[in-house]
């Protein structure tokens, strides 16, 4: 039993050393939490249809809903239809799904829950989509001439480079294990952007929080009810609990 116990235990450690692994090895930085900040969503609404929908669908996605976030149809209309004319219709990618594949090597993914199915090991899908599209850099010997941190060999560029600048990896040495680890130190920037470092954080921290909001628009309502509901199984549960006492009180 004992023999059976510790090799249950050693597998989920490898397990979940191949997730890490998986992931690329990097610690996830904790993502703002924005989901009721109808201000930081609607930013990051813009900067989703100005920078990621080019290649990204969010095709469970329909621009009407964006009201829920406190955008009027007409700000719809005016701001944000670059892909179609129709309000009622889904967020769809502008780029032909053949050169995509043909560019990076797949088509990319569509958007419309990537920060449900990020979730792992090392944090929320939330945390990984924060440090993801911070931690960019450039590697010429990869065909698009980026990087990633914590998709290492990633296929895509780096949409926000305009925002963000040219900033490059500091990498130290330690040994673990008898191997030579390089672990990420810090960043050097390289070229200024249009937006300093700290501006951009904030600028990502609202994107992320976008991209959370849509991939569950009704969680706000869905906690408002859920209290609501246990508000109310505590009140029947006392209520039950009294009837039951006034019932077999006479009862011995």
């Amino acid at each position: 039993m004992k023999k059976i116990i510790l090799s249950f235990v050693a597998a989920l450690g490898l397990i979940a050393g191949a997730a890490h692994a998986a992931g690329g090895g990097a610690a996830l930085d904790k993502a703002p939490n924005r989901i009721n900040d109808l201000p930081a969503l609607q930013n990051g609404a813009k900067l989703f249809v100005n920078y990621c929908i080019g290649c990204h669908s969010a095709a469970f996605m329909r621009y009407n809903r964006l009201t829920d976030i406190g955008l009027t149809p007409q700000q719809i209309k005016d701001n944000l239809l670059f892909t179609t004319e129709k309000i009622g219709e889904t967020m769809k990618a502008t780029i032909d799904p053949h050169q995509a594949k043909e560019w990076f090597g797949a088509n990319p993914p569509d958007l419309t829950v990537i920060a449900r199915s990020r979730a792992g090991l090392g944090g929320s899908g939330a945390d990984y989509l924060y440090t993801f599209l911070r931690t960019f850099y450039r590697d010429d010997t990869k065909a698009t001439g980026w990087n990633n941190i914590v998709f290492p060999n990633v296929g895509m560029p780096n949409p926000l480079w305009q925002l963000q600048g040219d900033h490059r990896p500091v990498f130290e040495e330690h040994e673990s294990h008898g191997q030579t680890v390089h672990a990420l130190k810090g960043w050097e920037q390289k070229a200024a952007g249009s937006m300093t470092p700290v501006q951009y954080d904030e600028a990502i921290g609202d994107l992320v929080g976008y991209m959370q909001w849509m991939g569950e628009p009704a969680q706000k309502t869905r906690v408002r009810i859920g209290v609501w509901v246990l508000i109310f199984l505590a009140f029947t549960t006392v209520l039950a609990w009294k009837l039951n006492g006034a019932f077999w009180k006479d009862v011995k």
